[in-house]
């Protein structure tokens, strides 16, 4: 499938991030980075990570959410959530874009403008040392 077919099957549209996660399994407690993140589940990163079923509970800063692992391949994840974010606490635990600070650039024009007769001094004692 397509990486266009899947975002349109999908249940609910997904924020990118990359912010530090812990998954907390039976008997362990696994640091993993968050690499995307909706009200249905998230996209993990991380070595190890659990084999795919595997009961978790996924916390970042305060949110804990209980899912399962749905698919587990080359040190990414997919989790699913038991049950759907609030979009209000999801947006909590995503942060904010960057505000964009517009600098503004301004060059020097290209059309000239007529030397001063100081400058027009200045050029004709140089052509004349230079000569």
């Amino acid at each position: 499938m397509s990486d266009e077919a899947a975002s349109t099957s999908r249940r609910s549209n997904r924020s990118n991030v990359m912010l530090k996660a812990t998954l907390q399994i039976p008997g362990a407690e696994l640091e993993v980075v968050l690499r995307n993140l909706s009200e249905d589940g998230a996209l993990i990163q991380g070595k190890p990570l659990p084999q795919p079923q595997t009961r978790v509970l996924f916390q970042r800063q305060g949110l804990s959410v209980p899912g399962r692992i749905a698919w587990s391949h080359y040190g990414f994840a997919g989790l699913e959530f038991d049950f759907p974010l609030f979009p209000k606490e999801l947006l909590r635990h995503v942060p904010s874009p960057a505000q964009r600070v517009d600098i503004p650039i301004k060059r020097p024009g290209l059309s000239s403008r007529p030397l001063t007769p100081a400058e027009r001094s200045l050029i004709q004692q140089w052509a004349v040392r230079s000569a």
